[in-house]
């Protein structure tokens, strides 16, 4: 729902300096009065230049105010607030029902796209699909390409069918219900690309993670077990038989798992194992080659 507001540039940066007194960051409050208000953090900072412009904004203050206490009484996330979480260059609909979409998995997708950029896949899958942020990038990515996006939850899947249908009506991507390779099974050994961002935080993290993660995003997609990895060996166990010849794993994972999910994958077969790093420098993704087939 909509209710514009025009008002000046003072006006605002006066409600901005009231709002961050209550708490809260400044990052997050610009988050909010861009993709709440429709004044992007440029326009934001050149008010701070010249406060007496006028500005019409699509929320009035009176309901930004509202959602901005709603996040800092209840630790609400914002991005359920608005409904929105911008990705990659993707603005996707936000919901209870995914996790939100993380900075640091965009490299995942990166990754993808560099490692098959020689030869991108006839089929790919993504495993745990969530809001189907991952999917509908590499079908946007690869338009011609065969796409299928896994996930256990109903609610997660019709977040991810919005999703589709908001960033890429045209896309061939194929939605299936079920856990992780088992819906595939038709396709087991043509899949060229198989990636997942799964539920890697061991049930003990979980319980001490921030309020606004632990209250408000899906457990299902947060813990992975008592270790973390019951999702991970699930998904590399599987890869043998579900990858093509010579096709491509990509996994997320926890910040300490890299060795052990490395060691998983050697430990079923597959072949040219290695890591990446996240924008900090902590090894958080994996990756590895099914082997090909014998002559």
């Amino acid at each position: 729902m909509t209710d514009c507001s025009t008002l000046t540039g003072t006006e605002l940066l006066q409600w901005r300096r009231r709002q961050l007194a209550l708490g809260g960051t400044a990052a997050d409050l610009d988050w909010l009065i861009d993709l709440a208000g429709g004044i992007p953090w440029a326009s934001l900072q050149r008010l701070l230049l010249d406060p007496s412009r006028t500005i019409a904004m699509v929320q009035s203050l009176d309901v930004l105010t509202q959602l901005w206490e709603r996040h800092l009484q209840e630790n609400v996330p914002l991005q359920h607030l608005v409904g929105l979480c911008p990705w990659r260059d993707l603005l996707l609909e936000s919901s209870p029902a995914a996790l939100i979409p993380r900075q640091e998995t965009e490299l995942l997708v990166d990754l993808a796209l560099s490692h098959l950029k020689a030869a991108p896949p006839g089929r790919w899958a993504d495993l745990g699909t969530g809001s189907g942020a991952i999917a509908v990038s590499l079908a946007l990515a690869w338009p011609t390409a065969l796409g299928h996006a896994v996930d256990l939850s109903c609610d997660a899947l019709r977040l991810a069918a919005r999703n589709f249908k908001r960033c890429a009506p045209n896309h061939n991507c194929s939605l299936h219900l079920g856990s992780w390779w088992i819906p595939l099974k038709s396709w087991w050994g043509t899949l060229d690309l198989v990636i997942s961002n799964p539920p890697y935080i061991p049930i003990s993290v979980v319980h001490g993670l921030e309020t606004v993660v632990r209250d408000h995003e899906p457990h299902l997609a947060l813990s992975g077990g008592e270790d973390g990895l019951d999702a991970i060996r699930a998904v590399v166990n599987g890869a043998p038989k579900g990858l093509a010849p010579g096709g491509w794993l990509l996994l997320e994972h926890h910040h300490d798992q890299s060795a052990l999910v490395m060691q998983l994958m050697r430990d079923a077969g597959l072949v040219e194992v290695s890591a990446a790093a996240d924008l900090e420098g902590t090894r958080r993704f994996a990756f590895a080659r099914n082997r090909a087939a014998a002559c």
